[in-house]
């Protein structure tokens, strides 16, 4: 690798993870970065698995006002995602990745909706609606079915998440975001692991992947804290329709 595809990596990196810790879209600047630097798509795809966990590090450790409180919550939804972030290595160990190709723009672009119509706390709290003060029971369901999709494929597999939480929690961006990194950062953790003794794991772009990851990713909960949380959601939203479109462009095009 030469000294400037190892400085592309670290950008791309940086980028990566400041936008997977704000909106789950990490893979929109890591992924094609890897492909750049001629590594192929399935190399590519759990290379990027494993260094996403370093992310996942910078950004729980950044968001521990947000996380306050939520321990009840996260604990039974990071047991499901360990069992999802399993179940989607395996099946692509087992698998081709092309498997999800035509129904991930669907998914993404229906979360993206969710997320840009759904209204925020203050809105709903101003108009006298009440929020259930027990999660649902099938946020935990839920979060097992998008650990599956993240430690599997795991393209935008943040935005869902993210749309998860925020309907079933009423919760504010910056807290459901926090919640969402950890969940997350779980199934890709575990996902990384299983690559990183039964994959083809192209660990020199790790490297610099890595790098950057750790650094955006610490940035993101920074960023959430002085968004304002309207524009923010729309700006997740119209990204998570973007890459639904350029995906459903490349699945059926």
């Amino acid at each position: 690798m030469s000294t400037l595809e190892f400085g592309l990596l670290v950008l791309a990196g940086v980028a990566a993870g400041l936008v997977g810790s704000v909106a789950g879209l990490a893979s929109l600047f890591s992924y094609p970065a890897l492909l750049a630097t001629g590594i192929p798509p399935l190399t590519a795809n759990v290379t990027n698995t494993v260094a996403l966990a370093f992310s996942s590090i910078g950004s729980v450790s950044a968001s521990r006002p947000e996380l306050a409180g939520q321990r009840r919550r996260l604990v039974p939804l990071c047991a499901a995602a360990l069992l999802g972030g399993v179940t989607g290595a395996v099946l692509l160990l087992l698998t081709p990745s092309t498997a999800f190709e035509k129904l991930v723009p669907f998914l993404i672009a229906g979360a993206s909706a969710a997320i840009l119509v759904q209204r925020p706390p203050r809105e709903l709290a101003a108009a006298g609606a009440r929020h259930p003060q027990r999660d649902s029971r099938w946020l935990v369901v839920g979060a097992f079915v998008v650990s599956i999709y993240g430690g599997y494929f795991g393209a935008a597999a943040g935005v869902l998440m993210l749309a998860m939480l925020l309907l079933a929690t009423g919760e504010g961006v910056p807290r459901s975001n926090a919640g969402k990194n950890v969940v997350l950062g779980v199934a890709n953790s575990v996902a990384a692991l299983g690559y990183a003794f039964f994959a083809d794991v192209d660990w020199l772009a790790a490297l610099p992947l890595a790098i950057g990851f750790l650094v955006g990713g610490s940035l993101g909960p920074r960023v959430v804290r002085r968004v304002p949380q309207t524009l923010l959601r729309r700006l997740i939203a119209v990204a998570g329709l973007g890459l639904a479109l350029h995906l459903g462009l490349d699945a059926f095009g």
